[in-house]
C-alpha cells in the first residue's frame, strides 16, 4: 500500500510517498517559501536525481498540485498515476476538544477543522486546503487527519490549565493544547533510543525550531509541558508569530490604533516574530544574511529568538528537575549551526559542552555534545511523515 503524507506548514509543505509494505520512502520533497518571493519545489525520487522547480506558489493549493505533478512526472516521478496512492495522511493542527485521535476525514471532520480556524489561523486553513485538494485530485481515496494536539494530552492539569476563571475551560475548552505534537512525540522517543536513556524515565527537551517553533519537555516520551498553548501563537518567537506577549499589549494596540482584537491577533500571528522585529522577512536565512551585513534590527531579532529558546530550556529543566538530553529538530534546528551553538552557549550551568566540528552537521542524526558534556545534545531529524503514515495505515 502506498500512502502519501502531506504536512502543510505556515509557509511550507513537506511530503513523502511511502510504501507501507516496508516503510520505504519512494519520493519526498519540500515546497518552501509558500506565499513568499522565491518559492521552490525540491523533489527527490528514490534512485533518481533531485528535481527542483522554482515557480510562484501563492498558496498551498498550488503547492499541492505541483506535488501531484512531480509524483507522476514521466522523468522524475515514481508512479504512473495517482490511482496508485491508497490513502493520504494529513498533519492537521487543531480540532479543539472534539477530536484527539487520528480519524478518516468526512464532512464533520472538515467542519471541525474549519471551526478551529481561529485557533490555528496559519495552519488549519492550509491543512483543509490540502485535504480538499487531494479530494479533488483523487476522488474516493481516503484522507486521514492526524492531529497535532495529541502529544499535549499527556500534560497534567497544572501544566495545561490557564489561571483564568475555570468556567472558560469547562464551557469552551480554553486550555494549553500544544502543537508540533507529532514531531515532538517522534523526536522525544528517538532521543531516548539514540541517547541510550531510560525509556521510562529519560528526561528530554525537544527544540522544534523552524518558521513555526516550539519546545517540549517529556519524561519517558510522555509530555510534561510544551510552549505552544490554546493556539500556536504562544511560546517562542517564530517566523511571523510573536510568541509570548503581555495580554495588555493587545488592548494597548487596539486603543492606540483603533483596531479590533481580531485585527491585532492577525498582526501577532502573521506580521510579528522575526518578520516584525527585523522588518525584512519571516525566513531565518534572509534575516541572518542581513545580520551578517550589519543590520541592527536583524541582529536583535535573531538574538531575541535564541534568548527565548534558552529561557524555555531553563524553565523545562526546572519543571522536570533535570534533563538528560536536548534534541534539536525541524528546519532551523536540524540545519543551523550558529543558532544551535548560540542556544547552547547559554547552557553552561547545565554542564553542556558542544563539539564545534560535530555541530557543523545539517539534517543528520548526530550527537553534537562532547563525551564530557553532562547533558547529551543531539540533532534528530524529525519524521512526522512516517509517524503520520503509520497512523493512516492503521485506520485504512
Amino acid at each position: 500500500m502506498k500512502i502519501l503524507v502531506l504536512n502543510c506548514g505556515s509557509s511550507s509543505l513537506k511530503y513523502q510517498l511511502i510504501d507501507m509494505d516496508n516503510e520505504a520512502v519512494l519520493a519526498k520533497g519540500l515546497c518552501e517559501r509558500i506565499g513568499i518571493e522565491g518559492s521552490k519545489l525540491t523533489h527527490k525520487p528514490e534512485g533518481k536525481d533531485k528535481y527542483e522547480v522554482e515557480s510562484p506558489m501563492p498558496d498551498h493549493k498550488v503547492a499541492v498540485q505541483m506535488v501531484m505533478d512531480a509524483l507522476v512526472d514521466p522523468v522524475h516521478g515514481v508512479i504512473a498515476d495517482t490511482k496508485e496512492i491508497s490513502a493520504v495522511g494529513h498533519r492537521v493542527l487543531h480540532a479543539g476538544q472534539v477530536y484527539s485521535d487520528s480519524i478518516v476525514v468526512n464532512e464533520d471532520v472538515k467542519r471541525v477543522i474549519r471551526e478551529c480556524f481561529d485557533l490555528g489561523p496559519l495552519h488549519n486553513p492550509a491543512n483543509l486546503i490540502g485535504i480538499e485538494a487531494c479530494e479533488a485530485a483523487m476522488p474516493g481515496v481516503p484522507n486521514v487527519a492526524v492531529f497535532d494536539t495529541a502529544f499535549g494530552q499527556g500534560m497534567e492539569e497544572k501544566a495545561y490549565m490557564y489561571a483564568i476563571p475555570r468556567e472558560y475551560y469547562e464551557k469552551y475548552g480554553i486550555r494549553r493544547y500544544g502543537f508540533h505534537g507529532t514531531s515532538h512525540s517522534f523526536v522525544s522517543k528517538e532521543a531516548l533510543k539514540f541517547g541510550e536513556l531510560d525509556p521510562k524515565a529519560g528526561k528530554v527537551i525537544v527544540c522544534h525550531l523552524g518558521n513555526g517553533a516550539s519546545i517540549s519537555a517529556s519524561i519517558g516520551g510522555k509530555c510534561v509541558d510544551t510552549s505552544m498553548g490554546l493556539t500556536p501563537l504562544e511560546g517562542l518567537i517564530m517566523g511571523t508569530r510573536s510568541g509570548d506577549v503581555d495580554p495588555a499589549v493587545i488592548q494597548s494596540i487596539c486603543n492606540k490604533e483603533g483596531k479590533t482584537v481580531n485585527e491585532v491577533l492577525d498582526i501577532l500571528n502573521k506580521k510579528s516574530g522575526i518578520l516584525g522585529m527585523s522588518g525584512i522577512s519571516s525566513d531565518f536565512r534572509d534575516v541572518q544574511k542581513a545580520q551578517g551585513e550589519g543590520d541592527h534590527n536583524a541582529h536583535v531579532a535573531i538574538e531575541a529568538f535564541i534568548y527565548r529558546v534558552a529561557k524555555y530550556i531553563g524553565a523545562y529543566v526546572a519543571a522536570m528537575n533535570g534533563v538528560d538530553a536536548i534534541a534539536f529538530t525541524a528546519g532551523v534546528g536540524e540545519n543551523d549551526k550558529p543558532i544551535r551553538g548560540a542556544v547552547c552557549s547559554y547552557l553552561g550551568y547545565l554542564g553542556v559542552e558542544i563539539d564545534d566540528e560535530k555541530n557543523k552537521v545539517r539534517g543528520e542524526r548526530t550527537m553534537i555534545s562532547t563525551p564530557a558534556s553532562k547533558v547529551k545534545v543531539m540533532v534528530i531529524p524529525t519524521n512526522e511523515e512516517l509517524a503520520i503514515a503509520r497512523e493512516t495505515l492503521a485506520l485504512v
